[in-house]
């Protein structure tokens, strides 16, 4: 099957980055998930045998990256320092201060979620369906819709306080 890389990071890089901010800790972090989340993707695209649709391929890829990442960084955290306090903002367009306090609001409250949970509700805020987060996940439509609604309810509980 012959898949266009460039076509395939054009249409998906916002998709993949949102994903990263999701998972990465500190804030200059998100831009390395994103470009090891892009090499394993080239790396592996002579493996995407069409059974899915290419972005469902591609998001599989992100969210396999994302969690090891992450599994990575939980393993190595007690042996290193943060240095939370450096901030990288890119110069490319303006942040919206608004915005980006109620994505960190948003992004805490994830992370109280369960490790299995984390990957369900980025993939619903990036408005797939749940058959199509079934594909990805290999779980069932019926278990995602129960899942959902659950965390949902957490994600509510966590966020509303915050906002007000």
């Amino acid at each position: 099957m012959e898949v266009d890389f460039d076509q395939i990071l054009k249409k998906n890089k916002h998709k993949i980055f949102r994903l990263c901010r999701i998972y990465a800790v500190a804030p200059i972090e998100p831009q390395d998930l994103f470009q090891e989340v892009v090499f394993q993707i080239w790396k592996s695209l002579d493996n995407f045998k069409g059974k899915s649709a290419i972005d469902t391929w591609v998001y599989k890829v992100a969210i396999n990256v994302c969690l090891r990442s992450k599994m990575k960084f939980d393993k190595s955290n007690n042996k290193t320092e943060r240095f939370d306090s450096i901030h990288f903002t890119p110069l490319e367009k303006e942040v919206n201060a608004s915005e980006l306090e109620k994505f960190e609001y948003l992004k805490e409250c994830i992370a109280t979620l369960n490790e299995s949970d984390t990957p369900l509700i980025v993939l619903y805020l990036d408005d797939l369906s749940y058959k199509e987060i079934s594909l990805i996940t290999g779980l069932s439509e019926n278990h995602i819709a129960v899942k959902m609604k659950r965390i949902r309810k957490k994600l509510f509980e966590c966020i509303n306080p915050k906002i007000k």
